[in-house]
């Protein structure tokens, strides 16, 4: 039975890289049939696709076999944006899903907003809308400070989150010491102007303070 020829001899590589003494040794003690059967097979030609595929550069090593590619996961489309509504009117959407720790009620929060009215105009944000710097505000979730309708949309938010928000008046400034209040006066003045009807609030929630004893909400 004949033995496998020799790798060199299979792929044809130059006659330089062949080692000489097993060739002088395997002709000095083999028979000539046998050395002719080596020559014919060392110079044999192979198809460029079977050396391309025997040297590695399959199609495998491109990423591409029609096998794996019909396991691999299709992409999935964005889900829409779902509309929540509780029980005191108000609505919600969730723009941004935080990742951070949530929020629950009696916490102490800090947060970025802005603040619109129904019809798109606009009354406070907490973020310069030229330099982009920011103040953020620290609320309790207690609706005996924080305006009941925002306390709800926070409560259940985790750090890092975002959310736009329809509250109606009746869970909004049912009077003014409730937060969150610009400190200026011309906003504040124009926030209370607005107190009687809906307003939309665009909320993210940076931090959540919970062991914070030493702080004080005036």
């Amino acid at each position: 039975m004949m033995e496998a020829a020799p790798l060199h001899a299979v792929v044809g590589f130059p006659r330089t890289f062949r080692s000489s003494r097993s060739s002088h040794n395997f002709v000095r003690n083999g028979s000539r049939n046998n050395a002719a059967r080596v020559s014919c097979v060392s110079t044999r030609k192979i198809p460029k696709r079977l050396f391309v595929q025997f040297i590695g550069l399959s199609p495998l090593l491109f990423g591409y076999h029609p096998a794996l590619a019909a396991s691999l996961p299709e992409m999935k489309e964005p889900e829409a944006i779902r509309t929540v509504k509780l029980d005191s009117g108000v609505k919600f959407q969730d723009i941004i899903e935080g990742e951070g720790v949530e929020a629950h009620e009696g916490d102490i929060v800090e947060v970025n907003y802005v603040c619109r009215r129904s019809n798109g105009y606009f009354v406070y944000s907490t973020v310069d809308q030229f330099n982009g710097e920011s103040r953020p505000v620290i609320l309790p979730l207690d609706e005996n400070q924080t305006i009941k309708g925002l306390k709800e949309v926070l409560v259940g938010m985790k750090a890092g989150g975002k959310r736009r928000a329809l509250i109606p008046p009746s869970v909004g400034y049912v009077n003014e010491n409730l937060k969150p209040v610009p400190d200026e006066f011309g906003p504040r003045r124009s926030l209370m102007s607005h107190a009687s009807e809906p307003l939309v609030f665009e909320v993210q929630l940076l931090k959540v303070l919970r062991f914070q004893p030493l702080l004080t909400i005036n």
